[in-house]
């Protein structure tokens, strides 16, 4: 037997939602929560288009480093989806570990940010839920929220 469910946050960004997702829905996010966040990112195989397998590597003392894969890039929905693909939760008993980015127009000069959490646990392994927090992804989509505002076209 298998447990899911989902973790969310959302927030307002006074940017166009094309501006927001021109961040989130391509590599160049890699460039602004690194060396913030992550010590590094480096593309095992792909061009950032669904399949693409990055490495993630945090700062000395922070979690081990895991593979995630990008599962879904939808320009027209803005919707980005990423997995953890080997080690991370998948080495805490999780099948599903994946990570969901909507940009949502709210007018012409704002944008709603709506990170996901998608998880899908081994019922024996539902002690390793207390490990899940939305709180250090809240904390990369705020640096790229900051970063978005600081460098806003006019």
């Amino acid at each position: 037997m298998k447990v899911t469910g989902s973790l969310s946050a959302e927030t307002e960004v006074c940017v166009p939602a094309s501006e927001a997702w021109d961040i989130y829905g391509s590599g160049k996010v890699v460039g602004v929560v690194v060396p913030k966040l992550f010590k590094q990112i480096d593309v095992v195989s792909g061009d950032g288009s669904p399949g693409t397998i990055l490495e993630v590597t945090f700062h000395p003392g922070g979690p081990p480093t895991y593979q995630e894969i990008i599962h879904t890039v939808d320009n027209e929905k803005m919707v980005k989806e990423i997995d953890i693909y080997k080690g991370g939760f998948l080495d805490l008993g999780f099948n599903l570990f994946r990570i969901r980015w909507d940009i949502i127009a709210k007018d012409e000069k704002s944008c709603i940010v709506k990170l996901t959490l998608i998880l899908d646990i081994k019922e024996e392994s539902m002690a390793n839920l207390s490990h899940v927090s939305i709180v250090p992804f809240v904390g990369m989509m705020s640096t790229v929220n900051n970063y978005l505002i600081e460098n806003h076209k006019d």
